[in-house]
């Protein structure tokens, strides 16, 4: 369990001195919160997996130990927290559903089952939660506000990522042998609204992981996936800078770079994904931590910040493309799909594309 250099990119050194820029920011609580000091559960999983990665495991345990303590008992978990304080009280879908990608994380990469039984309980309430707010179309709704009113409108991007996160929800329930039937429907479902369906969620299209996200996110796949990827390429890869945020904005950030190199690794275009990761470099510190974004047309970095979970990401996507064990997470070969519906994945990206 260590990272592994990435010639002519990142070196094992350096990824670990990233790891330690995620450690470092570490809250007593376990929390792994953002440059202004708030925790959100989605971020906060993506840290401890490359925590996990890094072999940094009493701080991984202590991450998902802060998961345990601040679940509510219907399975939910808030959008933003300090240390263990509630700040927003509205409930995201697709940050509820992240821990059962970063438990199923943790058992390929340490073959730890303690911790994965002590974690299913919680991802079992927390999937639940989710399944139970997916409208009759398949897609999530994203949100539960704080008054318990439920907001129908769904989000792609949420609603892929949440895809992933149910394969190894339904992944872990094999291991532990609990078969959730109702989540391998309710997974078919939700792959088949992201596949067919992108009248179903709000125009994102601005946003460049709305292109990306039904790929990465394994719900697009084959040459469908090559297509989707192709539609926007020119919209949001800036040569020699990286990848946009937004498609009408010269601004690139680490997280959606780092995200797309996942993508390409996942689909097997590896030295793709070689060039973009190095494209980004410029956004390192010589500490390992990683600046949010840049302001390429002035130079200027913005936001002044430097987030852990762009550096997350960035550790991810290096492992990723070095073989690691995070291939396979993102690839999703020997994940479960959950019940397919007819004209899936193999068409998706005609109905995306059609939308863009």
């Amino acid at each position: 369990m260590s990272l592994r250099d990435l010639p002519g990119v990142l070196t094992a050194a350096q990824l670990d001195l990233t790891v330690a820029a995620i450690a470092a920011v570490q809250h007593p609580t376990g929390a792994l919160p953002w440059p202004d000091g708030h925790t959100d559960p989605w971020d906060h999983v993506e840290c401890a997996m490359a925590l996990t990665l890094g072999g940094r495991l009493e701080q991984a345990r202590a991450a998902y130990a802060w998961m345990l303590r601040t679940q509510a008992p219907d399975g939910s978990w808030c959008m933003k927290y300090d240390g263990e304080q509630v700040l927003d009280a509205d409930v995201d879908t697709n940050q509820c559903a992240y821990v059962a990608v970063g438990v199923w994380q943790w058992w390929r990469v340490t073959g730890d089952r303690r911790l994965v039984d002590e974690m299913w309980p919680s991802v079992r309430r927390a999937l639940d939660f989710v399944l139970d707010l997916q409208n009759p179309g398949g897609e999530l709704s994203w949100c539960r506000r704080a008054d318990g009113s439920r907001d129908r409108d769904a989000l792609l991007t949420g609603s892929s990522s949440s895809y992933q996160a149910l394969r190894c929800g339904i992944a872990l329930a094999e291991l532990v042998g609990e078969p959730q039937p109702e989540w391998e429907l309710g997974a078919g479902l939700l792959q088949h609204a992201v596949a067919r369906h992108p009248d179903a969620f709000l125009d994102k299209s601005r946003f460049s992981m709305d292109w990306y996200y039904p790929v990465l996110a394994g719900a697009v796949r084959g040459e469908a996936a090559t297509r989707l990827l192709a539609s926007r390429w020119d919209d949001f890869h800036v040569a020699g800078v990286g990848v946009r945020c937004v498609a009408d904005r010269p601004w690139v950030t680490g997280a959606e770079t780092a995200e797309l190199v996942l993508t390409l690794a996942a689909v097997g275009e590896r030295e793709r994904g070689l060039a973009i990761l190095a494209e980004v470099q410029h956004l390192r510190e010589d500490d390992g931590s990683y600046w949010t974004g840049l302001v390429f047309d002035e130079g200027v970095r913005w936001p002044v910040e430097r987030s852990s979970w762009t550096s997350a990401a960035v550790v991810l996507a290096a492992d990723a493309l070095s073989g690691g064990p995070t291939l396979a997470l993102f690839a999703g070969d020997d994940l479960p799909t959950g019940v397919l519906l007819p004209g899936g994945a193999c068409s998706a990206a005609d109905a995306l594309c059609a939308s863009s």
